[in-house]
């Protein structure tokens, strides 16, 4: 059973049933596969935080006025409805000639307005082109994250899912070490809240020594690089004091795992 699951990881078939890649065939095997087994469950669920969080940091809305301005813009337009010439009899003159300055005064209005109307348009154009830019900015930020996501899954990769204890039942991290690259990249799925004064600490573990990995913020839910530690025997995560401590407390640890050295 543990050489299927682990040949099923392997074969990329979660990764493309994620993005909607998977012919029915493979669907319908991936969603087997999900309810059959407890460890590729928790991969999709993994892997589908992942995403959510992609998604989240790189969604944007266009400016709230664009619309307004728009509608604005298509109510201002003015209409001119041209009318047949007729031949006018002399002595409508003097009343010709008063329409025609009110003409000339509503036509000169009518200039400014159109002036103001194409200024604001531009503006506009202005602004969607800005939109577009953004957009195509946060699509390249978007590919780079799922790049980045087929990466976490190279079979060089090494995942370690630390689990809390009864002291931070909720606690679940996920660590992804590749040895041949040496980078260790660290995932916070959830944390339970601590009070203020209070802060959580990651740790490797050598013969030796507990050497510090940095701390993990409940707000920084994303993948963050962490230190690589060479020959380390296993990641712990213990309660430290506001600000993180030089020595781990291990006392107050609430996750451990042992790191495999097979490679």
């Amino acid at each position: 059973m543990e050489k299927e699951v682990h040949d099923f990881l392997e074969s990329g078939l979660l990764d493309k049933y994620l993005i909607g890649a998977t012919t029915v065939s493979e669907t319908n095997k991936v969603e087997a596969y999900i309810a059959k087994y407890q460890d590729i469950k928790e991969e999709y669920e993994i892997l589908q935080v992942q995403l959510e969080l992609a998604a989240r940091s790189n969604a944007i809305n266009p400016p709230s006025h664009t619309l307004d301005a728009i509608v604005k813009a298509i109510d201002s337009q003015a209409v001119v409805q041209l009318h047949t010439r007729h031949k006018i009899p002399f002595w409508y003159s003097i009343a010709a000639s008063i329409t025609a300055l009110i003409f000339a005064g509503s036509s000169y209005m009518f200039y400014n307005q159109n002036k103001s109307l194409l200024d604001e348009n531009n503006t506009i154009a202005d602004e969607v082109f800005d939109l577009r830019s953004d957009i195509e900015n946060n699509n390249d930020k978007l590919d780079k994250v799922m790049r980045q996501l087929m990466k976490l899954n190279n079979p060089e990769t090494q995942k370690y899912i630390l689990r809390g204890n009864e002291r931070a039942k909720d606690l679940k991290t996920v660590a992804y070490i590749n040895p041949i690259d040496k980078s260790s990249l660290i995932d916070v799925v959830s944390l339970p809240e601590l009070s203020e004064e209070q802060c959580y600490q990651m740790w490797a573990k050598l013969q030796d020594k507990m050497v510090n990995l940095g701390i993990l913020d409940v707000n920084d839910r994303k993948l963050k690089s962490v230190p690589y530690i060479e020959n380390a025997l296993s990641l712990s995560i213990t309660i430290e004091p506001k600000g993180g401590n030089d020595n781990a407390s291990l006392e107050n640890a609430v996750a451990q795992i042992l790191l495999n050295h097979e490679n």
